[in-house]
């Protein structure tokens, strides 16, 4: 098996853990946007410790497993305004969907909410449907 399938399981039972983990201590699913939206709008103001605990291990973790990694190649373009024009897209895509991947592609596939199935049906679709632009007719990634 090529080594970039086994790190997709990998971080695939990773998220999953991580989600099954959250749902049995805080009794509430995981989903990243509505994490930081709770921050950023300040709706979260009873759950702020572990809002930021959960956000430090999403930017602490990936540099703890740099040793196990030889070289990294992201294929992520160098374009600086892509990468913004790429993240705008993505708060925009979660705040219109009421949620992320986390909350909708994870957590609500897995306790099989239509509302989720049917989320997640929708950002695969746009994210392609982007690609598609991005890469064959605008040449940028």
């Amino acid at each position: 098996m090529h080594q970039d399938w086994i790190w997709g399981l990998v971080g695939g039972l990773m998220i999953g853990a991580g989600a099954g983990l959250f749902l049995l201590v805080n009794g509430r699913i995981m989903g990243a946007s509505g994490i930081v939206g709770g921050l950023v709008d300040g709706s979260g103001r009873e759950t702020v410790s572990e809002r930021v605990a959960f956000l430090g291990g999403l930017i602490a973790v990936p540099p703890l497993l740099v040793p196990l990694y030889k070289t990294v190649d992201t294929h992520m373009t160098t374009s600086v305004w892509v990468i913004v024009a790429a993240g705008l897209m993505v708060g925009l895509g979660t705040r219109i969907a009421n949620g992320c991947t986390s909350g909708h592609g994870v957590c609500g596939i897995s306790r099989f909410s239509l509302r989720g199935i049917v989320a997640t049906a929708f950002y695969l679709l746009g994210g392609a449907l982007v690609l598609v632009i991005f890469r064959h007719f605008l040449g940028v990634i």
